[in-house]
């Protein structure tokens, strides 16, 4: 690229690295908080006849009714609010950032969190505000919040819940006080439903100026693609006027409108998923050196002697997970873990027992 070229660029983009997915082929992939369970063979084989019969040569339906008629349904949507579906969550979050870039804009969350609110604040333009967690625990500092909601005047929030890659799941009156008390729009990312005890469907009613995001990758399909966002339609109707036509593909919409048919299978594969991580949780906390920290999501974050050393160690034997090490410094030593199927689990764990002791 010559001199000439790169004066028309954005330095701030220039400046960024593009999001890097390692190569997994031959790994035990437990990096990416995948659901590690297939489709039972029956229900495989019904949706192959599905996708078969899909009108691939039209283009899908431009708004996917029948998801979202799925999605009222299996999410337990309340009555009165409407749902606009994204590529994925990340395109949804890119939306929202396009809707308020006014110059001098500024989007604000906590760090350490979803890396792809800060990308997406610099992408659009946005100025971006990080509020640091208390380190000890990963929880919210509410005061320090409040102080931020007040000096930028945010015109939209980003809030995890539960948190990627801490785990937890705030305050919920603290996330209530950071709405009550912000400008603009708060969002409240529900990726981890399925593994969480709580959600904030039920206090759209109350709070105007609140989304609730969710995202069907971490229930057990993540290859769909497919995200939603749940608000009053004042604000789902400006959203839908920066969404590209045609946005979710006909296959992924055959395939999604299938699996809220049984998402009970999905629903059984993640309630064991979180009984397999509360005994990972209380595994590595048994090997010397490790601090685990509970989790409400299908992953646990862990803090160890030398995350670099083990994570290579790891790789050598061919278990992928994520470094979180050489980040913010609130996460040196932070390694985390998928939680994966037993089996999966146990190969790790017996991993680690060679490699910490």
């Amino acid at each position: 690229m010559t001199s000439r070229h790169t004066d028309i660029l954005r330095a701030e983009i220039s400046a960024l690295h593009a999001y890097h997915v390692p190569p997994a082929t031959g790994f035990l992939k437990l990096d990416a908080m995948e659901n590690p369970y297939d489709l039972p063979a029956d229900l495989q084989a019904e949706l192959g006849r599905r996708l078969a019969s899909a009108a691939i040569n039209r283009y899908p339906d431009p708004q996917g009714g029948g998801i979202k008629a799925g999605l009222q349904t299996a999410m337990g949507i309340p009555a009165g609010f409407d749902v606009l579906l994204g590529n994925g969550s990340d395109e949804i979050i890119q939306l929202l950032a396009m809707l308020v870039m006014k110059p001098g804009a500024t989007l604000l969350s906590v760090e350490p969190s979803f890396v792809m609110y800060n990308m997406i604040a610099t992408f659009c333009g946005l100025e971006y505000v990080g509020v640091p967690l208390n380190p000890a625990d990963f929880s919210l500092d509410l005061a320090a919040t409040l102080a931020a909601i007040d000096k930028h005047q945010p015109a939209l929030v980003f809030l995890a819940y539960p948190n990627n890659p801490t785990g937890n799941a705030f305050d919920a009156a603290a996330i209530e006080a950071i709405i009550e008390a912000a400008p603009g729009i708060v969002v409240v990312d529900e990726a981890y439903h399925a593994f969480a005890e709580d959600s904030f469907f039920s206090r759209l009613a109350r709070y105007p100026n609140l989304l609730v995001m969710r995202t069907l990758s971490k229930l057990g399909l993540a290859g769909l693609r497919l995200g939603f966002i749940a608000g009053a339609p004042g604000w789902i109707t400006e959203l839908d006027k920066l969404r590209l036509p045609y946005n979710i593909n006909v296959l992924t919409q055959v395939a999604t409108e299938f699996a809220l048919e049984h998402v009970d299978i999905l629903n059984d594969q993640a309630a064991t998923l979180k009984v397999e991580r509360e005994k990972l949780l209380q595994t590595l906390n048994d090997l010397p050196g490790v601090t685990a920290f509970a989790s409400q999501a299908n992953f646990i974050l862990a803090r160890v002697p030398d995350a670099p050393r083990i994570f290579n160690a790891l790789k050598e034997k061919k278990i992928l997970i994520k470094n979180l090490h050489g980040g913010p410094k609130v996460l040196d030593n932070c390694l985390r873990f998928t939680v994966g199927r037993p089996e999966d689990n146990a190969v790790v764990l017996a991993a680690l027992k060679e490699i910490c002791s």
